[in-house]
């Protein structure tokens, strides 16, 4: 079973930058296409960002020009770096597999990332 570990969230003002860790058991993140996905209240979670193993990226179209997801695949990491920071950026943030990940249903407790004046 995979074990995934979010770190890195808090609050924010708006513009602001953080940035969010994860951890993951085994050698996923050399493997699979990872992804973060976040959740707002009320909402359904959601993908963010994805990286492939060869170190390719997406991103949705609200985040994109102010996220970067990276990866440490010797260290089976992955990191979210958040800038210009939005209120609409408020949730719960995920690590996960792209295509298992939702596939198994199997997530971390995530990370919240709270954007307020």
């Amino acid at each position: 079973q995979v074990q995934l570990v979010e770190s890195g969230g808090g609050l924010m003002q708006p513009g602001g930058s953080l940035r969010l860790s994860c951890a993951a058991s085994g050698s996923i993140c050399s493997t699979y296409t990872m992804g973060w996905y976040r959740q707002a209240p009320g909402k359904q979670r959601e993908l963010v960002a994805t990286i492939t193993s060869r170190g390719s990226t997406n991103y949705a179209d609200s985040v994109k020009g102010r996220f970067t997801i990276s990866r440490d695949n010797a260290k089976n990491a992955l990191s979210l770096q958040m800038n210009s920071l939005k209120p609409g950026d408020t949730a719960v943030y995920y690590c996960n597999a792209r295509w298992l990940g939702p596939l198994m249903n199997n997530w971390g407790q995530g990370t919240q990332v709270t954007v307020s004046s």
